[in-house]
């Protein structure tokens, strides 16, 4: 072949070549690729902000006999982070009768006091504060707690836990004047409580050797058990002696490294929490002491007023404020993947990956949903999730991140452009729309208070 012939077949391939072009981008203009375009991703940045969130945290304990402050608990909040309180209610009038309307509207202004303030209670009930002094025969005990129940029933939304309590000094289960403090006695109490205090709500021992008696068994609740609604999965712990000694004051008995680890294990589905006491025998209470039994035990709340020693040591060596950000949980967005395109009535493919910091998991159920907001009305979408947050667990013992992936329904959001956010509220309709109750995840830049409170996914959405 000629060098002219090879110019000409060379011009003719050529021309070939580009004819395919143009059909090619002919046809991909009238028939548009099905698959809708993915963002990049997003992804965020951790913050060591200090902040409230719901159920969590150093608690201020308030057993005075005195109605509570409404005044005083509006500034826990916004002055120590504080959102939980440690309401202990003596009954100590009522060691031979029943309680009266009086004394049942007391608890109640109470409860509508701490609701009002934005905050939960870890309730307990007790007789006396004084080692020596008395408690009530069981069939009173018994009577009071089915009195209670309607209290517990309507006021369930800011009952954070219940801790057995009733029997001996504090309530704390030890000394009974009236032989309540036998295995067969703590068994009829906390059987009795859980029958009264609503399903999904938990109930703290304060001892694990009690929690074993009573049900029989010292293997630790699985996860097949966790969050069920049995009244083996509703039992957590609270140790009001914590830091303090080799057994923390008898919490623990010979056989303490077995007991912690049935603690810890344990704490993956039900809260523990409590109070520091005067240490014994020159038992360390430093930051090193105080991190690693946390952590161990996965503690989501402290006693801020005892032992002001122990925290004192805290705050002067400089570990206070870790462990305000970390008792309990601490969650942080990760990275996001979510279409930057959807149909109407169709679906949102999300893909979020978030990650726990904290000692604990969160332990009573909430409501998650990703929200749409239109950015030209302004208008909120709600599209529920699946996803339980309580199944994020601390990073430092399980796999470091959790994912978010599923599909959520856009039904009756119309077209349009929307910013997208993660929303994680309480599930009581009557805090739902709370912001002192929603979840605040640990990122730079994403809570916004509006809508309840939510957390800002820096991602955009067009429906069409």
């Amino acid at each position: 072949m000629n060098k002219k012939a090879i110019i000409a077949t060379g011009t003719t391939l050529m021309l070939i070549v580009c004819c395919g072009i143009l059909v090619a981008c002919k046809k991909g203009g009238t028939k548009p690729d099905p698959t809708p375009p993915v963002e990049a991703g997003v992804k965020f940045e951790s913050s060591a902000e200090i902040f409230p969130n719901p159920e969590r945290g150093f608690t201020k304990t308030i057993s005075v006999r005195t109605a509570l402050d409404a005044t005083a608990l509006n500034t826990y909040r916004v002055n120590q982070n504080t959102t939980l309180i440690v309401r202990v209610f003596y009954l100590d009038s009522y060691k031979d009768k029943a309680l009266d309307q009086a004394k049942l509207d007391f608890i109640q202004a109470d409860l509508d006091k701490i609701r009002n303030a934005g905050l939960k209670g870890v309730i307990r009930f007790a007789y006396t504060d004084e080692m020596t002094g008395t408690d009530a025969p069981l069939a009173i005990v018994l009577q009071h707690i089915d009195q209670l129940k309607p209290l517990f029933v309507a006021n369930k939304d800011v009952i954070a836990f219940v801790q057995a309590g009733f029997v001996g000094a504090w309530g704390e289960w030890h000394d009974s004047s009236n032989g309540l403090a036998t295995a067969a006695n703590e068994k009829t109490v906390l059987l009795k409580l859980l029958s009264a205090v609503p399903a999904d709500i938990m109930v703290q021992v304060r001892t694990p050797l009690q929690k074993q008696g009573v049900f029989g068994t010292n293997a630790a609740i699985t996860q097949a058990q966790g969050f069920s609604g049995t009244d083996i999965a509703r039992v957590g712990h609270h140790n009001d002696c914590f830091l303090s000694s080799d057994d923390d004051y008898g919490t623990y008995s010979s056989n303490i490294a077995t007991e912690k680890q049935y603690v810890t294990n344990e704490a993956l589905y039900v809260p523990v929490g409590g109070e520091t006491c005067p240490p014994l025998g020159g038992y360390s209470t430093d930051c090193a002491q105080g991190r690693t039994q946390m952590k161990l035990l996965r503690w989501t709340y402290l006693n801020l007023d005892y032992y002001q020693p122990t925290l004192s040591g805290w705050r002067t060596s400089g570990c206070f404020d870790e462990f305000v950000r970390n008792l309990g949980y601490r969650i942080a967005l990760v990275n996001a993947v979510l279409p930057a395109t959807a149909t109407v009535n169709g679906s949102l493919k999300v893909d979020i990956n978030i990650t726990n910091t904290g000692y604990a998991p969160l332990y009573n159920k909430k409501n998650s949903s990703i929200i749409l907001k239109n950015k030209t009305t302004g208008t909120y979408y709600e599209a529920p999730l699946t996803y339980d947050i309580r199944s994020c667990k601390p990073a430092t013992t399980v796999a470091p991140n959790a994912n978010i992936g599923e599909s959520v329904s856009l039904n009756g959001i119309p077209a349009g452009d929307y910013a997208l956010y993660i929303r994680i509220a309480d599930q009581a309709p009557t805090l739902k729309n709370r912001v002192e109750y929603a979840v605040r995840l640990a990122n730079t830049g994403t809570w916004v208070t509006d809508n309840g409170g939510m957390n800002d996914l820096k991602s955009s959405l067009k429906i069409q």
